[in-house]
């Protein structure tokens, strides 16, 4: 998986990484081609080592200007029309700086930046 944010686009990249084993397409594109659907991806923020969240993604495209929300064990990034990534939410022990050397994509930081929340469940 991959996530391109610039400006208003936000791509995602679910396809297989030539030369690896999968066992399927999967629903990635129905899922990011209805109208008016919600597209929260949540990864790990890094994978041995190399960045994730990227200024360009170099995989085929499943969807572009789709994903709302990046989550992943570092951080919490909304993805916001004509500003791009913003940083919402940290994780305890991370700094601004630990998720920039771990973050390929440029980002804007919320003035309400906020401890990385947990769901409550009912």
């Amino acid at each position: 998986t991959c996530s391109r944010t610039r400006g208003c686009s936000s791509v995602i990249s679910g396809r297989m990484i030539p030369g690896k084993m999968v066992k399927g397409m999967g629903g990635a594109m129905d899922l990011v081609g209805s109208p008016g659907t919600t597209v929260v991806v949540t990864m790990e923020h890094t994978a041995r080592g190399a960045h994730k969240i990227l200024p360009q993604c170099n995989l085929p495209l499943t969807g572009t200007q789709v994903v709302d929300k990046i989550i992943t064990e570092k951080c919490v990034f909304n993805v916001v029309k004509d500003v791009g990534l913003v940083l919402v939410e940290i994780a305890q022990g991370e700094t601004l700086d630990s998720i920039k050397q771990a973050t390929s994509a440029t980002f804007e930081v919320s003035p309400d930046l906020k401890p990385l929340q947990q769901i409550k469940m009912k």
